[in-house]
């Protein structure tokens, strides 16, 4: 089996006398899409910096076999990181924004860049300031995609952007940018939107990986069903993970629980990441 991208023991980071990273564990596969999944100040953006080598840390973290700390010349010429698209200087122009990652990426290919960038509507002296919303979506698209990184970070990438240009924005990454020698990681809180591309969920809650699974994993463990009337006591009995109403009914989300034992309970179906999110964040915003 290859050896994961990343690797974490231990990872610990404190500020100001509290952990902002609990001593967690977890591994990232190679050729895998992963949402890194949490609410705010549950440890994303610490794991992500410490990842990136751009902060101190204890524990064990190998990123691509590096030690981000003693290795982060190195290790970034193997990794892509792309914050909101949405913060480009507004003065800068396309032709500048090529000749910038040009040199400060070893593996950027401006070829490539300006092939994709000859199918829209760009051209090489418009500014940021002139350019719709899309417009930067493509432009900001077309610098990453021209870098043959190992691995690409996203953090919140499409902040701020309309729903149309953030469907694009995944869509073209998907079609044009991932093989099964890139691994891609996501943080966001527009769960729905990552759904449908993601191979792994990573939930961070308290500075601790709360889950990690495989998409597939998810599907066969967690179910979640629609109890009929009067078997809302049965289905308490199997201890649901959670239990909501919707419109007079109760939804129960079950863990481990065989579907065929809760077929007589009521619709059983595999719950979207949404949900799992909130079930397994119970408590976390009070």
């Amino acid at each position: 089996m290859n050896a994961p991208v990343i690797s974490a023991r231990g990872l610990r980071k404190r500020y100001k006398g509290q952990d902002a990273l609990a001593g967690t564990d977890f591994d990232i596969p190679r050729g895998r899409i992963v949402g890194l999944i949490g609410p705010n100040g549950a440890g994303k953006t610490t794991a992500l910096k410490a990842m990136l080598g751009l902060i101190p840390f204890e524990g064990q973290l190998s990123v691509l076999g590096l030690d981000p700390r003693t290795q982060r010349d190195a290790l970034m010429r193997d990794v892509c990181f792309i914050a909101d698209v949405a913060v480009l200087p507004r003065w800068i122009s396309v032709g500048q924004a090529i000749d910038f990652v040009e040199g400060v990426h070893p593996k950027f290919d401006r070829r490539k860049c300006q092939a994709y960038l000859a199918k829209t509507k760009l051209t090489p002296k418009m500014k940021v300031k002139q350019m719709s919303k899309g417009m930067i979506v493509q432009m900001h698209l077309a610098l990453v995609m021209s870098i043959d990184a190992k691995l690409l970070v996203l953090d919140e990438p499409t902040l701020g952007l309309d729903i149309i240009y953030r469907k694009q924005f995944y869509q073209d990454l998907l079609e044009q940018y991932f093989d099964e020698e890139k691994t891609i990681l996501i943080t966001t809180h527009q769960v729905e939107e990552v759904e449908h591309i993601l191979s792994d969920l990573l939930f961070i809650r308290d500075g601790r990986i709360s889950l990690a699974a495989s998409m597939e994993d998810v599907g066969e463990r967690f179910s979640e069903v629609m109890v009929a009337p009067g078997l809302i006591e049965q289905a308490r009995a199997l201890k649901p993970l959670d239990e909501r109403q919707v419109f007079g009914k109760f939804v129960c989300l079950f863990d481990g629980v065989p579907r065929a034992q809760l077929q007589e309970l009521g619709e059983v179906r595999t719950p979207g990441v949404a949900d799992l999110f909130v079930a397994t964040m119970k408590g976390t915003y009070q």
